[in-house]
C-alpha cells in the first residue's frame, strides 16, 4: 500500500468551531487505493456536489471527498500527538488514539451553574430561549488561541468548557458604554442571533478555507455576543466523518445544556471511508455506532431536523428510528435519502405498528430512493403526518392507498412521486384533483424513466393538466407520453411555472409553441397574439428527447425561438446525455447563439450567457435563481426535495443535481 509523506497540519475551523489537524494522509491514500469492500458493494460511490458562486446558473464542483475533509482535523486536546511528534500515524496508532479519546471523554462531568433566558417575543417558551453561563463569566477573554494563526480572528473552542467557568466580575472601565451595555448588546438575543446567523456557512467556501472565521471573532468580543454566537454554532451541526461526531458527542456529554441548543444534525457530508477502509475498523473505533447515535439523540431533546443518507443506514437501528419518530416531540424534518440496506429495512419494519400515536410531529419527510422499504411502512406512517408540507418518496413502493391516506389537515407544498411504479395514473389524478392537502403545491415531480415505466399516457395527461394548481412553480412530466395537443394545456401553466420537464413524443416545433403564439393568420391565432401573456419559465427539461429526436438544425435555425432573446426569462435547457455529447461538438455554434454548456455527473445543460453592459463591457448580473421554494438551492432542475433550508452540498447535492432520474 502506498503511503503519502507526512505533511504539516493546517488549522481550520470545524463544524463545532474547533481548530484541528488534517486527517492522516495514510487514510486518504487507503481511501483512494483500496478495493471495494462487501459492506459498500450496494452503495453508490460517495460524491459531494456543491453549487459554485457564478453569474451563470448550473455551476457546480464535484469531489469524491467531502468539502469538510480539509477543514476538519484532530485538535491537540482531543488527539494527543504521537510519541514521535509526527502528524501521521499507522492504522493501529490511529485506532488506539481514538479509543483513548472515547474513554477519556465519556467520564462523568459535574455541570457548573447555568441559567435559561426566555426570548422576549415568547417569554413562556422553553424551546426558543438561550442558555447562558453565570453572570461572572469572562470566557470570551480566556479562550486560548494556539498555532501560527493566533489572533483574535480565530478562536480555539477546544476549551469551550470555559463558557461555563465562574470567574471574577470585570472591573468597571472608562468609556462611553459600560461592558455589556453597548447598543448592539442591548438588542434582544433572538435579534442578535438572527443577525449572526447570516455569518454562518453551511459549506466551506472551498476545500481548504476555514469555516465560520467571523463567528470565531464574535466569540472573543463580549459575553452577550458570545452567548448569541454559541447558539448559532451549535444550532446546526454538520458531521462529515465519525471523528467529528465523537468530538461533538463528547462536548454535549460534558455540557448537557449545549445539547439543548442543537436544532439540526446533518449527515449529508458523512463518508466513513474518509477515515477507515473497512466496516471492522469503523466498528473498532466506536466513534459513530447505533449506540452513540442514540446517545446523541438523547442529549439533543430539542432536535428539529435529522438529515441522514445511505452511508449512515446501517447505524439506523430500531432504537434510533424509534427515538426519531416517537421520542423527539419537536422533530419536524427527517431525511433518509438513499437508505436501502437490509439492516435499515428490517429495523424500520420491526418498529412500525398500528399502535403508534395517531399524530406524529414530522412535517417534512424524505424517503428519496429508499427502494427497499415495504409499502406497509408508508401506509402506516403517512396517515399520521397531520402537518405534512414536504414529502419525497421518489423511487419508493408507495401505493395509491398510502397517497390517499395523507391527512386532510396537511398542507403539502413539495411532492416528489418520481419513479413510484406502484402508483396508477387514476390514483394520482384523483388525489391531485380532489385532496384538500395539495391545493397549494409549489413543487411536483411525476417523472418516470420512459425506458422502463410509463405512468401517464396521452389520455391521462388530458385529465391531469387542467387540475394542477396555479401555485405550482416546478412540474416534471418526464417519461409521460405527450401529444402536440397537450401544448394548449401546457401554455396556461407556463405563465406561473418556472421549471417544466416535458415528456416524450413531442417535437422541438411543439416546444417552440410554448414561447410564441401561433401564426396561421386565422381569427383565433390573431386573437391569441393580441392576448398573449409571456411565459415565466426559467428551466426547460428536454432530456426525454433522445438521439435524433432533438433536431439541432431546427434548434439553431432562425425559425426557432427557444435559443433567441424572445424566449427570456428562459435560462437553462437540460438535454439528454447523448444529445449533450452531440452538442458539445458544436460548442462554437452554441456560444454564437449566446449560450454555454454546463455538466455535472450524468446531467448536461445549455445555459444562457448574460448580456454585457454596453458601457463597461462586463456581464450584467442576472437573476441568481434563489427562490424560497428551493429551500436553499440556487440552481434549476433539482430532483430531490430538501427538507431543511441549507446550501447544496455533500450527497444531497449529488442526488439533487448530479444523477439521472
Amino acid at each position: 500500500m502506498a503511503v503519502s509523506k507526512p505533511r504539516p497540519a493546517h488549522l481550520h475551523v470545524s463544524p463545532l468551531g474547533t481548530p484541528s489537524r488534517d486527517c492522516s494522509p495514510d487514510y486518504l491514500t487507503m481511501t483512494r487505493d483500496r478495493p471495494a469492500t462487501p459492506d459498500r458493494a450496494s452503495r453508490s460511490s460517495f460524491s459531494s456536489i456543491r453549487e459554485n458562486e457564478s453569474i451563470l446558473p448550473q455551476c457546480f464542483s464535484k469531489t469524491k471527498i467531502s468539502s469538510y475533509l480539509d477543514s476538519e482535523a484532530i485538535d491537540d486536546l482531543l488527539s494527543p500527538p504521537s510519541p514521535t511528534g509526527s502528524t501521521s500515524s499507522t492504522d493501529s496508532q490511529e485506532l488506539k488514539m481514538i479509543q483513548t479519546q472515547t474513554h477519556t471523554h465519556t467520564q462523568p462531568h459535574t455541570q457548573p451553574p447555568t441559567k435559561f433566558l426566555p426570548p422576549v417575543t415568547n417569554p413562556n417558551s422553553r424551546l426558543l430561549g438561550y442558555w447562558t453561563p453565570a453572570d461572572s463569566f469572562r470566557g470570551w477573554k480566556e479562550i486560548q488561541v494556539k498555532g501560527k494563526l493566533a489572533s483574535k480572528s480565530f478562536g480555539d473552542l477546544q476549551i469551550l468548557h470555559q463558557v461555563f467557568k465562574d470567574t471574577p466580575k470585570p472591573t468597571k472601565r472608562g468609556g462611553a458604554n459600560r461592558p455589556g451595555d453597548a447598543p448592539l448588546e442591548r438588542l434582544p438575543t433572538e435579534i442578535l442571533t438572527s443577525i449572526i446567523n447570516l455569518l454562518a456557512l453551511d459549506v466551506p467556501p472551498n476545500g481548504v478555507s476555514r469555516r465560520n472565521v467571523d463567528l470565531m471573532s464574535l466569540l472573543l468580543t463580549s459575553r452577550t455576543l458570545h452567548i448569541a454566537t454559541l447558539t448559532t454554532l451549535y444550532s446546526k451541526i454538520t458531521i462529515p466523518h465519525s471523528r467529528i461526531f465523537q468530538k461533538f458527542l463528547a462536548h454535549i456529554s460534558e455540557h448537557s445544556t449545549l445539547g439543548t441548543i442543537v436544532r439540526r444534525l446533518d449527515f449529508c457530508h458523512f463518508n466513513p471511508a474518509q477515515l477507515f477502509s473497512t466496516a471492522a475498523e469503523r466498528s473498532q473505533a466506536r466513534n459513530l455506532t447505533s449506540e452513540t447515535l442514540l446517545r446523541c439523540l438523547d442529549l439533543t431533546p430539542n432536535l428539529q431536523e435529522f438529515l441522514a443518507q445511505e452511508y449512515l443506514d446501517d447505524d439506523l437501528n430500531a432504537d434510533v428510528l424509534r427515538k426519531l419518530f416517537l421520542g423527539l416531540p419537536r422533530l419536524q424534518a427527517v431525511d433518509f435519502c438513499g437508505c436501502t440496506s437490509t439492516k435499515f429495512k428490517e429495523a424500520f419494519t420491526s418498529i412500525v405498528s398500528p399502535d403508534w400515536p395517531p399524530v406524529l410531529s414530522i412535517r417534512r419527510l424524505s424517503l428519496h430512493k429508499c427502494l427497499t422499504l415495504p409499502s406497509v411502512i408508508l401506509e402506516t406512517i403517512i396517515p399520521r403526518l397531520n402537518h405534512l408540507t414536504h414529502l419525497d418518496v421518489a423511487g419508493t413502493r408507495i401505493t395509491d392507498a398510502a397517497l390517499a391516506a395523507i391527512p386532510v389537515t396537511a398542507r403539502i407544498t413539495h411532492l416528489n412521486l418520481a419513479k413510484c411504479t406502484l402508483l396508477t395514473a387514476r390514483g394520482v389524478i384523483d388525489f391531485l384533483a380532489n385532496h384538500p392537502a395539495v391545493k397549494e403545491l409549489e413543487f411536483l415531480s411525476l417523472a418516470t424513466d420512459a425506458r422502463s415505466h410509463q405512468l401517464f399516457d396521452a389520455e391521462s395527461l388530458n385529465e391531469l393538466l387542467p387540475v394542477l394548481p396555479k401555485t405550482l412553480k416546478s412540474l416534471s412530466l418526464k417519461g409521460s407520453k405527450m401529444e402536440p395537443s397537450h401544448v394548449e394545456l401546457l401554455r396556461p401553466l407556463t405563465k406561473h411555472l418556472e421549471e417544466l420537464a416535458v415528456g416524450r413524443s413531442l417535437t422541438l416545433a411543439d416546444i417552440n409553441r410554448l414561447f410564441v403564439p401561433d401564426e396561421n393568420n386565422n381569427d383565433d391565432d390573431v386573437q391569441m397574439q393580441l392576448d398573449w401573456v409571456p411565459h415565466a419559465l426559467k428551466y426547460l427539461d428536454l432530456s426525454d428527447f433522445w438521439g435524433q429526436e432533438l433536431d439541432l438544425v431546427y434548434l439553431f435555425s432562425s425559425g426557432c425561438a427557444i435559443l433567441k432573446n424572445f424566449s427570456e426569462p428562459l435560462e437553462v435547457i437540460e438535454v439528454a446525455e447523448d444529445v449533450f455529447k452531440r452538442v458539445k461538438k458544436s460548442a462554437a455554434a452554441v456560444e454564437r447563439a449566446g449560450w454555454k454548456m454546463s455538466e455535472c455527473g450524468s446531467r448536461g445543460w445549455l445555459v444562457r450567457q448574460p448580456p454585457k453592459d454596453a458601457a463597461t463591457g462586463k456581464p450584467i448580473v442576472r437573476d441568481d435563481g434563489r427562490r424560497s421554494w428551493k429551500m436553499g438551492a440556487d440552481s434549476w432542475g433539482m430532483r430531490k426535495i430538501p427538507v431543511a433550508r441549507a446550501e447544496v452540498g455533500g450527497m444531497y447535492g449529488s442526488f439533487m443535481f448530479g444523477r439521472k432520474l
